[in-house]
C-alpha cells in the first residue's frame, strides 16, 4: 500500500517536469492500492485555488477520490503526538511529519518526490521505483 504525497500529485496536475514518471507510476499501481491524507487533499485544493485552477481541484477530487477509488486517511487528535515527534526526531516540517506519522499508523510507503523522508526510517519511494509486480508482491505477502 502506498501514501502518496502531495508533490506526487501536483507534479502530474501542473504538468511538472516529473509528470510523466508520475502518470506512468498511476498506471502501474491499481488505484486500490493508493492512499493520499486528508492534509494531501486540502494541501492540493490550496495551491490550485491560488493558482486559480479551481476546475483542477473539483474534478481531481471527482477523478481520483470519487470516481478513481483511491482512499483518503485521516490521523486523529491522539494522533498529533506522533506528528510532533516525528517533527523533532527527524527535523520534518508539518507536512512531512504528518504524511510520515500517517504513514505509519497505517504501514503505508511513502512515495515522494520529497528527500526530507530519507532521514526517516519509513524512507520514500520515487514512483518510478515502484514496479507492478513490487505492488503485487505487496499484497500476495500480506495475504490481501
Amino acid at each position: 500500500m502506498y501514501l502518496v504525497d502531495t508533490n506526487i500529485w501536483l507534479e502530474r496536475l501542473l504538468d511538472q517536469a516529473g509528470s510523466e514518471e508520475v502518470g506512468q507510476f498511476l498506471q502501474r499501481v491499481s488505484n486500490d492500492r493508493l492512499y493520499l491524507s486528508d492534509f494531501t487533499m486540502h494541501s492540493i485544493g490550496i495551491i490550485l485555488l491560488k493558482l486559480d485552477e479551481a476546475a483542477t481541484f473539483a474534478r481531481f477530487v471527482q477523478d481520483v477520490l470519487i470516481d478513481g477509488v483511491v482512499r483518503l486517511v485521516a490521523l486523529q487528535p491522539e494522533d498529533m503526538t506522533n506528528v510532533t515527534d516525528a517533527a523533532e526526531k527527524y527535523k520534518l516540517d508539518f507536512d512531512d511529519a504528518y504524511q510520515y506519522s500517517a504513514a505509519g499508523k497505517f504501514n503505508f510507503h511513502i512515495v515522494s518526490f520529497d528527500s526530507d523522508f530519507d532521514r526517516t526510517d519509513r524512507g520514500r519511494k520515487l514512483p518510478g521505483e515502484i514496479e507492478p509486480e513490487h505492488a503485487r508482491s505487496d499484497e500476495a505477502q500480506s495475504g490481501e
